[in-house]
């Protein structure tokens, strides 16, 4: 569980919620309006799914919210101390030692680029096969981030179309001046709900969304260059690194400072 983005999107709604009740208890109850609700919420979700292929393929975009809260386990140091280990034993057994040292590892995408390696595969036909399959699971990530983009555009958009028809119907009648108040805040609830989708739940989806899609696209291209290291028989200290040129300065500064590869 992810807990920063479990506190950020809480601790937002208490405050929206804090800020409403500056008016007052009562004062709730006027943020609550069903035929908003489904002018902004039910418009924005219906014309979404209008841009969607299909819609089992909305609501798997949909349900891509549960991976905001799911932590990425990226670890770039001790994928890059994996990769290390690999040189060393390739360097003094031979690559097709590499087959019982895949055996002990879980990332089924280091695994499947050593197999390739030991079957003798040609390396650049190695980085075709790697770099195709790190473009498919990029290509799957954004349709997930503009699905939720796409979204908080909408959300906005139909905020503003549930204001105008709530305009619409108080401008038609304004013979009872007492009910003018009233009606225009009807109104204006929509555009609020509209911005609560885009801003409380839309972007912080999407933004989180970016930011695992990163992480995990740079850890495979960590993996990738590695592995073709390996095959062309660079020095472990060599490979170190270079790979370590993928690191923030902090990170690289911290390797450098432990057991780096053997000569």
């Amino acid at each position: 569980m992810d807990l920063a983005t479990l506190i950020g999107l809480a601790a937002a709604f208490a405050l929206m919620i804090f800020g409403i009740l500056q008016g007052g208890v009562s004062a709730l109850s006027g943020f609550v309006d069903l035929p908003s609700v489904l002018i902004t919420f039910g418009g924005a979700f219906m014309a979404t799914m209008a841009t969607q292929g299909s819609i089992p393929e909305f609501i798997g975009n949909l349900k891509t919210i549960k991976l905001t809260f799911n932590k990425v386990d990226v670890n770039e140091e001790e994928t890059i101390k994996s990769i290390i280990n690999l040189s060393n034993v390739a360097r003094k057994e031979g690559l097709l030692a590499l087959e019982e040292a895949a055996n002990g590892i879980d990332d089924a995408f280091l695994k499947k680029g050593l197999m390739l390696i030991v079957d003798g595969t040609d390396p650049e036909l190695v980085r075709s096969i790697m770099e195709t399959e790190l473009s498919c699971v990029s290509s799957r990530h954004k349709g997930s981030i503009g699905f939720w983009e796409a979204l908080g555009a909408a959300g906005p958009a139909w905020g503003m179309i549930g204001t105008l028809i709530g305009l619409v119907n108080m401008l038609r009648d304004l013979s009872d001046i007492n009910a003018v108040g009233p009606n225009m805040a009807v109104a204006l609830i929509t555009t609020f709900y509209g911005s609560v989708l885009a801003n409380w739940i839309c972007t912080p989806v999407s933004s989180k969304l970016k930011a695992n899609d990163a992480a995990e696209i740079s850890l495979k291209e960590i993996i990738v260059e590695g592995l073709l290291s390996i095959q062309a028989g660079e020095n472990p200290r060599v490979i170190e690194e270079k790979l370590k040129s993928f690191l923030s300065p902090e990170k690289a500064s911290a390797m450098s400072q432990g057991q780096g590869g053997e000569q």
